[in-house]
């Protein structure tokens, strides 16, 4: 959310929740509260303190339950004036393997991964929050400092061609813009498909990546010979496949993409600087 921290201190008083104090963010003007989502006894200055929220916390790394939402929505309900506008940044992992198909917000959660079941349970929570909350989906996050270039460093292997998964974008610019357009005009209990107009399969992407840097070209073998070559958590993200439908994103939030696909950032050098 730093990237997007002069456009909201344009408008809003910005409040940030931090483990430690950030000298950067005093010198920007925001004003910070310690506290820590796992321990909820920290979080009782957030009580009526805000009337917009934005929550880009991850889950905890393991369970079914995502505490720290839990944790964070209690103490905001305890507040003698509850926030308006509340903005969830999830992912688009909740809707499983799709087999390569477009996938719209409408579409029946399929999650398999516990990774993925903790943020439908952030979803479900925030849902029954009594405020106008929306749900952005976003995919792989993207940018000059956010590029997977150890895994190709690593030679870690992908898939042949013919047994390729279709992998979505969103640069962190664009990801920003979608919280800023979602605080405005995000409608009540509403998902967004946060996702650029990139259409690839996943080692076309590692392949631009490659040329782009000057890197070799990861090695491509059958899914088995893959599946035994990465972690399980690469894995959980590797074996699903879709392609988001970004249409509700553009016309009810009226996002205009900075970075409509992954070939304007690497062409415009803006991921090599």
């Amino acid at each position: 959310m730093r990237r997007i921290l002069p456009q909201l201190l344009q408008r809003w008083q910005v409040i940030a929740l931090v483990r430690a104090r950030d000298p950067q963010l005093a010198a920007m003007g925001v004003r910070q509260i310690k506290g820590d989502l796992d321990q909820p006894a920290t979080l009782r200055r957030l009580a009526g303190v805000a009337n917009a929220v934005i929550h880009s916390a991850p889950p905890p790394a393991a369970g079914m339950a995502d505490a720290r939402t839990k944790h964070l929505l209690g103490v905001l309900r305890r507040g003698k004036i509850l926030p308006r506008r509340l903005v969830y940044i999830s992912t688009s992992g909740v809707y499983g393997d799709c087999h390569g198909e477009i996938v719209r917000e409408s579409r029946v959660l399929a999650t398999k991964s516990a990774r993925a079941r903790r943020r439908v349970d952030a979803e479900t929570q925030l849902r029954a929050f009594d405020c106008c909350v929306s749900i952005l989906r976003a995919p792989g996050i993207y940018a000059a400092d956010r590029l997977p270039l150890e895994r190709l460093r690593q030679g870690l292997p992908l898939f042949v061609p013919q047994q390729d998964n279709h992998t979505n974008h969103i640069h962190a610019a664009d990801l920003g813009r979608a919280c800023l357009a979602a605080l405005h005009r995000g409608r009540p209990s509403r998902t967004y498909n946060i996702s650029d107009d990139t259409r690839l399969l996943m080692g076309e992407w590692f392949d631009l990546l490659a040329d782009s840097f000057a890197l070799p070209r990861a090695p491509r073998l059958p899914r088995e010979a893959v599946q035994q070559s990465v972690s399980p958590l690469q894995w959980s993200f590797m074996s699903e496949s879709r392609q988001l439908d970004n249409t509700r994103m553009k016309h009810e939030l009226g996002l205009r993409l900075r970075y409509p696909t992954v070939m304007t950032c690497l062409e415009e050098n803006t991921c090599s600087g």
